[in-house]
């Protein structure tokens, strides 16, 4: 996002509604296993924000539990998957890429937990691309 306009998002339904006021300080599609089983889905890209960049608009996130110090959140009507909270990072707003109204603004530069990753989904070698977290692992080659 090279704009200063706010960015704006929500579910399918649009009970939760949000918007970013500052671009993204990464953008990635994550390959584990508790981001494919949350969402039903071979990956999920997100886009990571500095919280106080980050507000629900409309509505809250119903949140789930889904590794210690995890919390996912999700539209309680419709099921959208929304933002993953982690307790070692409270600064930080992971949020769904594809929930976002203009999701082309986003496109992801690295793909991370890629030992975890479905055998068939293709990869983007043009992405940096890591066996695990960025933060904790080294770019593959």
């Amino acid at each position: 996002m090279t704009t200063t306009q706010f960015e704006q998002g929500g579910c399918l339904c649009g009970a939760v509604r949000y918007q970013v006021t500052a671009p993204p300080t990464a953008l990635v599609v994550c390959h584990c296993r508790s981001c494919r089983r949350a969402a039903g889905a071979p990956s999920l890209a997100w886009a990571i924000f500095r919280a106080a960049d980050f507000a629900f608009t409309r509505g809250k996130p119903a949140t789930f539990a889904s590794s210690p110090g995890v919390e996912r959140g999700f539209c309680a009507s419709c099921g959208t998957t929304l933002t993953y909270v982690d307790a070692d990072r409270p600064d930080v707003a992971d949020v769904t890429t594809a929930t976002f109204d203009n999701p082309d603004a986003f496109t992801p530069t690295k793909e991370i937990w890629l030992e975890e990753k479905i055998g068939w989904e293709a990869v983007d070698h043009t992405r940096l691309r890591y066996p695990r977290s960025s933060r904790s692992s080294e770019p593959m080659p």
